[in-house]
């Protein structure tokens, strides 16, 4: 008899019961026969709890001391669970029955895989790609990140151009698999990062290692977004700027290091004139402070550098500027911009 991998789903609360009343049972209903379904609390001061211990008691808690944050919230609740593959689920996405076995189908067919993620679309308007994931992660040279489907804010509809299963370089936190090994080879998420991006700087760490990421459109999700911190969030703006630039700082070669963080500085002297035109000024000085904090932890987060590159798989880096592409060319699609450069399909 053929076992199937164990799988456990680990979805980390926040003062979220209204997302676990409504997402939950598409998660119970899951068809996956080896799984396991977890529901990690960072320390809610809702009724989560009591709601998750009354309404669904097959469903496994574990309770954070206190609000860790994505990044350290997950990296302490896996710490406690054993199983082949997790698979790192938001509680604003709602999954399809079958959303576990293709991917788990793709990377068991490939030992090089590490992390995987399904296409996302949007749970308002179901032929939208979403913000947070789309059709697979990519990265330009200056840490933009895009999506195919998804170019900063401009979403493409979904009409089957992205249903290969490709390589990309990283996958998206909101439907998050990852093989147990890698996870623990690469120490899990950078607890400093808090929040957002802490998925790409691990892609990016797993990269370094000789491994591959994948997205797989054979599986499919609907995420609603901004669950946790909303887009217009000046925090949410502090953490993005912030946490790229150590990922940045963290990763990059260091023939590439110097140069491409000053540059960085300067498009990111652009996001502040830009917010501050708007009259954003809380954003403005977000930016600020997050330039100001990953000056002050340059030391620590350097000294998190790897010093052997030559194992990096370079599949899913554009090295060209995704803002220059967009802003100044007027490209707004993953194909307009750079779809010969990625033709990598598994």
């Amino acid at each position: 008899m053929n076992i199937q991998p164990k799988v456990s789903v680990v979805v980390l609360n926040w003062n979220g019961k209204h997302f676990l009343e409504k997402f939950l049972p598409s998660v119970l209903q899951s068809s996956y026969p080896n799984l396991e379904i977890y529901v990690a609390d960072n320390a809610s001061t809702d009724d989560s709890v009591s709601f998750l211990k009354q309404t669904y008691p097959q469903i496994n808690i574990i309770l954070n001391k206190a609000n860790l944050g994505f990044a350290a919230g997950y990296n302490q609740a896996l710490s406690e669970i054993d199983s082949d593959y997790f698979v790192l689920l938001n509680s604003d996405v709602e999954v399809s029955r079958a959303w576990i076995e293709p991917v788990i189908r793709l990377m068991e067919a490939d030992s090089k895989i590490a992390a995987a993620q399904p296409k996302i679309k949007d749970w308002n308007k179901r032929s939208l790609f979403e913000y947070a994931g789309a059709a697979g992660g990519f990265l330009d040279r200056f840490g933009y990140p895009f999506c195919r489907g998804r170019i900063f804010d401009s979403r493409e509809e979904d009409f089957g151009q992205y249903n290969t299963a490709t390589e990309i370089f990283w996958a998206s936190g909101a439907a998050f698999f990852i093989k147990k090994s890698a996870w623990d080879f690469a120490s899990g998420f950078d607890a400093d990062f808090f929040a957002h991006m802490e998925e790409i700087d691990l892609c990016w760490r797993l990269k370094n290692l000789g491994y591959t990421i994948a997205y797989c459109p054979d599986a499919e999700v609907y995420h609603i977004g901004g669950g946790t911190l909303q887009t217009d969030s000046p925090f949410k703006t502090y953490l993005n700027f912030r946490n790229n630039l150590f990922m940045l700082l963290k990763n990059l070669k260091n023939d590439k290091l110097f140069q491409n963080l000053f540059l960085r500085f300067w498009l990111d002297l652009i996001s502040l004139l830009k917010f501050l035109s708007e009259g954003k000024f809380q954003h403005v000085i977000a930016i600020n402070k997050a330039h100001i904090h990953f000056f002050r932890d340059y030391r620590k987060n350097k000294r998190k550098r790897i010093t052997d590159y030559s194992a990096f798989t370079r599949q899913g880096l554009f090295e060209g500027s995704i803002v220059w592409q967009y802003f100044a060319k007027g490209k707004k699609t993953f194909p307009d911009i750079c779809k010969k450069e990625f033709d990598s399909d598994f």
